[in-house]
């Protein structure tokens, strides 16, 4: 029997500071339900002290989930506590999670204490935690650059005062795995009343080595991975949930640990993610990436035509990946299309089923044939161009390389239909320079990318649209067998987000 790894995901926290992956509340609850299905053990759903968004986004995935323990970042100051717990007060199995630098650098440059000063500190706060909370978890920020002495003086202290896990970052991403490796089994060794408590890695990939400290950590007798999808995170991001998943679920026997995850969730999670920030992974991402069980080497075609195990260390159908089977079209009933939901394990609540079923009747009038890959598409994320002011009428767009390009474009705003004409360098920044007219608020447009869903000359196209305004960034995502259509649903979805957080004036 191996080892069970704890599966601590940070994505809605750690994974969000990072320059334009913020997502609203409505999104964050997206994200931490599917985290739930992916059967993750933690869910980190912020830093509740830190914003009023923060606190309420702790708040609403602490009602909303109930299959995995909810946590709320801290500091070791009693307000930031007090701010978790009450956030945290309808969790079914809520997390306490308190750090303090113990690096020296940190501990002078940033906090300007003295280690005794930390250590009084931390073994304060852990005491005042565990008041309110039963799982309390201590993180030593920049751990990897600290003496290892005063590492495990500190830990042994907070075990004394009641925490429960103590999490060992490489907070900066700066060792190597053996030297990680090194550490965390020195820790482990040498801490007084370590096998009280869980050991957690947490290791940032500034160098590239996220994964494999995570897996060297591991190694060490960690029992806890710390993680987000995708890997994204504050500068180069954290180490991603599905590598170290997939790692440990491809190579059980040599690492004698595994999770309890459902790696069929995989792709869809991470699919999701893609489509609430506006951000596509690239071709060759490891696990889920467009290319990742891709082939187009002679050698390598035959090799996997005769044995997929030839050049594939797992299947597509083992992360989620649909096959692509071809079984609906434009007679299909709401039936078929539930069983098929249910079938491709895909969980939407009533109103949502609705939404994605009049999408599915609008895109098999399109096309012949409906793919599952177009069905996960169209069910990915809930909010649509829809859910605001402002909704696609009608366009008209007249482009060519001897003359400017010129958009029509029609928005509709509850009763009342609103047209603009804009000129541009092309179709799609003419279009949305005509929105922007009708908004009344000029966006500045960061990422722009269209995805083709399926192959084929009538597949779904997707648009992934980043933008920003007033300081911040919005993001938006349109589908349509048309990819200028495409385009302007996504700026509009990005353009009503602005609209709703700023007001529609």
């Amino acid at each position: 029997m191996s080892r069970k790894i704890k599966i601590f995901d940070t994505t809605l926290r750690d994974g969000e500071q990072a320059p334009g992956f913020s997502m609203d509340l409505h999104e964050k609850l997206d994200i931490a339900r599917q985290l739930e299905r992916l059967n993750v053990d933690i869910i980190e759903a912020g830093f509740a002290c830190s914003s009023k968004g923060d606190f309420a986004a702790v708040s609403e995935v602490s009602v909303a989930i109930k299959n995995s323990a909810v946590a709320s970042l801290s500091r070791c100051v009693e307000k930031d506590i007090d701010s978790a717990r009450e956030a945290l007060k309808n969790a079914a199995a809520p997390r306490l999670h308190l750090f303090i630098a113990t690096s020296e650098r940190h501990m002078r440059a940033k906090l300007r204490m003295t280690p005794e000063q930390v250590l009084e500190n931390a073994v304060k706060s852990v005491t005042y935690g565990k008041r309110f909370f039963e799982d309390v978890q201590f993180s030593a920020e920049d751990a990897s650059r600290s003496d290892v002495e005063f590492l495990c003086k500190v830990f042994a202290a907070v075990i004394k005062a009641g925490a429960t896990t103590i999490n060992i970052p490489d907070t900066v991403g700066y060792m190597t795995p053996t030297e990680y490796y090194a550490l965390v089994k020195n820790v482990i060794g040498n801490c007084e009343g370590a096998e009280k408590v869980t050991f957690a890695v947490h290791c940032h990939n500034d160098l590239g080595m996220a994964v494999a400290n995570t897996l060297g950590g591991i190694a060490a007798g960690a029992s806890q991975a710390e993680v987000t999808l995708g890997g994204i995170g504050e500068r180069a991001g954290n180490a991603a949930l599905e590598e170290v998943v997939m790692a440990l679920h491809t190579r059980e026997k040599s690492t004698d640990a595994s999770t309890r995850v459902d790696t069929r969730q995989l792709y869809r999670s991470t699919r999701l993610l893609s489509a609430v920030t506006g951000m596509p992974f690239q071709p060759n991402k490891a696990i889920i990436g467009k290319n990742a069980f891709a082939h187009e080497s002679g050698i390598h075609q035959h090799g996997v035509m005769a044995d997929r195990e030839t050049y594939e260390i797992m299947t597509p159908e083992s992360v989620g990946i649909p096959k692509n089977s071809m079984i609906l079209g434009k007679h299909s009933g709401r039936h078929a299309f539930i069983e098929r939901l249910e079938q491709l394990d895909i969980h939407l609540s009533e109103e949502a089923v609705n939404t994605a079923f009049e999408s599915f009747k609008l895109l098999a009038d399109k096309k012949k044939i409906i793919s599952d890959k177009d069905i996960h598409a169209l069910t990915e994320n809930n909010s649509s161009s829809e859910d605001g002011p402002y909704s696609l009428s009608s366009f008209v767009i007249n482009s060519g390389n001897t003359i400017d390009a010129t958009a029509i474009i029609k928005l509709k705003n509850q009763d009342t239909i609103v047209q603009k004409v804009a000129m541009g360098d092309g179709p799609v920044d003419a279009a949305f320079k005509a929105i922007d007219e009708i908004t009344g608020k000029p966006f500045e447009l960061v990422n722009y990318s269209l995805n083709s869903v399926t192959e084929g000359g009538d597949a779904l196209g997707e648009a992934l649209v980043r933008v920003t305004a007033n300081g911040k960034f919005y993001t938006g995502r349109g589908l349509s067998t048309d990819i200028i259509e495409a385009s302007l649903k996504a700026y509009i979805a990005a353009a009503n987000k602005c609209l709703a957080e700023n007001g529609d004036d």
